[in-house]
């Protein structure tokens, strides 16, 4: 009876070399995924050859049609041909795969879309004529004459026709077409000098998608402008500025305030050499780097910049180039988060005009606008006569640095003078240029909450015993408190078990003053539960935070103008004050001109 198995072996399939053209069609298959992939590598391509301008035009998403024109350097008549051959490139030697100063170094793209579509190359450099010279599922013509002033023009047509089961992973021509914008929108990120346009010519006529000029200046003023024509002219408004080198490498860019926070990871974008990467360290640092910033569900919006050494970096890492390997990832990291760390804590006292945009349409008159003939030159409101009763009511505690008998808090400090507090919540305070609106609590959280990690790291955070232990029942969530109790003691918080499901609080933070113990255990209990698998250092900081919230001044406490004032100095005093520990705003800005516009002036 014959065996199966043997069967199966007697015919050994036999190895083989493939053909050009196969083993083109295998390599474009992790080159080029989707027309956007073949856009980023002739882009690329085109910013090696030094391009000063760079048009792009696609049709059916990029299927159809690709055509990329710029102005750079050219390819010579007899170089064409290898330009087309796989491994074949102007941009490194081989000899040393760390030194890679180009976007492109692997010499697959050109090799990769001729395999798999319809190429036409047209190119001219200095001192020669123009030629052409066009590629068929990998079947190259001859190089011919051709009519161009100068640079190259590289036209793709019917993309993965010689792959048609690739077509049938592609999306929408409308979701191919936007991943096509967001390549160019990198691009023109990475390279600010560069004039760049992107337009769609599906259905015969070309309509412009995108397009920036090349921006003048100096490397932050062209950043600037670049940014504003890419990201909107609000994050430029909003953003501030990042210039930090350490030990070889140089952090540029620009971040968003927190208060203009997103709700997605859309307005993320970062670069190392130039080249733009979605690198998960790098998106681990810029979150760090706003930690207790945002609030849970926002994310931070940024460009930022990373130049180091070739040699301190791997991009040789991904076919597509979008990842990088750091030879010290710590370095890289910790520039990233102590760059933007600093930067937000010399911007506490910038208010997003996003806020004030909002206060003003929610605030905004319904009907006619009212005009009006004569206005009259607004009046100083005076200090000595406020007119509202909240500044002579009873006090609540405030733990700020007292002001001494300043009569006249100064209206040029960045927070201006208290006039009044309202609600028993908000503080109104007047700035030179119009008034600020502060919620006491959510400002005063922060206030505790820096103060106490600033304890921690100069002497340790004080404890105050209590007199008597308050006794607080947990029920089952006492055993995840007690098992923190060590750490908890070195945040001035002590507690001990006192019989089954209960915890006894013996010393609490000296800088709280009165405490709920009650609340302030249940809100820890739940916060251990929630962040069981977090890094100790971030538990740390999340345990402050929550326990900052119970020491602060609470809505509905009625404050006297001095401790108000002092709690606005303190404010323009204290890093990161702009936002309270879980994200929101702590104070909001109308100027002089926002106010008149509520009522009709302007």
């Amino acid at each position: 009876m014959a065996d199966p198995l043997r069967k199966m072996h007697d015919s050994r399939p036999r190895i083989r070399q493939l053909d050009e053209t196969a083993i083109n069609r295998i390599a474009a298959g992790e080159v080029v995924e989707r027309p956007a992939s073949a856009v980023k590598e002739l882009v690329e391509n085109a910013l090696d050859a030094g391009a000063t301008r760079i048009e792009v035009t696609i049709a059916g998403g990029g299927a159809g049609l690709i055509r990329v024109t710029d102005d750079g350097s050219g390819i010579a008549a007899e170089d064409l041909p290898l330009a087309l051959a796989r491994h074949a490139t102007s941009k490194i030697d081989g000899s040393n795969l760390t030194d890679i100063h180009s976007f492109g170094f692997r010499g697959e793209a050109l090799a990769s879309l001729a395999a798999v579509g319809r190429l036409t190359i047209t190119t001219r450099s200095a001192g020669e004529e123009a030629v052409s010279l066009a590629a068929e599922a990998g079947r190259l013509g001859k190089v011919k004459p051709a009519a161009l002033r100068r640079g190259t023009i590289v036209e793709l047509r019917d993309l993965f026709y010689a792959t048609p089961a690739r077509l049938k992973f592609l999306r929408s021509e409308r979701a191919e077409a936007q991943a096509v914008g967001d390549v160019i929108r990198r691009l023109a990120m990475a390279e600010p000098g560069v004039a760049f346009r992107l337009g769609d010519a599906t259905g015969g006529e070309e309509r412009v998608i995108f397009r920036v000029e090349a921006e003048q200046g100096d490397l932050f003023d062209a950043l600037h402008a670049r940014l504003a024509a890419v990201m909107g002219r609000e994050f430029a408004e909003n953003a501030i500025r990042i210039d930090a080198p350490r030990d070889g490498m140089h952090l540029t860019g620009l971040a968003a305030l927190p208060s203009y926070s997103r709700g997605s990871t859309s307005q993320q974008y970062l670069f190392v050499n130039r080249r733009p990467v979605r690198d998960k360290l790098l998106i681990g640092a810029l979150r760090a780097g706003y930690a207790d910033s945002l609030a849970p569900g926002r994310y931070p919006a940024a460009a930022l910049y990373l130049e180091c050494p070739a040699e301190a970096v791997d991009v040789n890492v991904h076919p597509a180039k979008a990842e990088v390997r750091f030879r010290e990832p710590a370095l890289a990291r910790g520039l990233v988060v102590s760059a933007l760390r600093h930067a937000l804590a010399g911007a506490s006292q910038r208010s997003a005009t996003t806020l004030t945009a909002e206060a003003l349409t929610r605030a905004a008159p319904e009907g006619a606008r009212i005009y009006q003939m004569d206005r009259p030159a607004p009046r100083p409101m005076s200090y000595q006569n406020p007119g509202f009763a909240e500044l002579d009511a009873p006090s609540a505690r405030f733990d700020a640095p007292q002001q001494g008998g300043d009569e006249s808090p100064p209206e040029d400090s960045p927070l201006g003078a208290a006039r009044a507090q309202v609600h028993e919540n908000y503080i109104i305070a007047q700035t030179a240029r119009g008034m600020v609106i502060v919620d006491q609590h959510a400002a005063h959280e922060r206030l505790v909450y820096e103060r106490l990690k600033r304890q921690r790291e100069e002497t340790g955070i004080a404890a105050q015993a209590l007199l008597i232990p308050d006794i607080v029942d947990l029920g089952a969530a006492a055993d995840a408190l007690l098992a923190e109790a060590e750490t908890l003691s070195t945040l001035g918080l002590t507690i001990e078990p006192f019989g089954q499901g209960c915890v006894a609080v013996r010393e609490v933070p000296a800088a709280l003053g009165e405490v709920d113990c009650k609340a302030l255990l249940n809100d820890l209990a739940d916060l251990i539960e929630d962040d069981a698998s977090a890094a100790l250092a971030a538990r740390i900081d999340a345990v402050l935070s929550r326990i900052a919230c119970h020491g602060s001044v609470r809505s509905g406490r009625r404050m006297r103008g001095e401790e108000m004032n002092a709690l606005l100095r303190e404010m323009e005093a204290t890093p990161f004050s702009g936002t309270c520990n879980h994200g929101r705003p702590t104070w909001v800005e109308l100027s002089l001109a926002d106010i008149e516009k509520l009522f009709g002036r302007r």
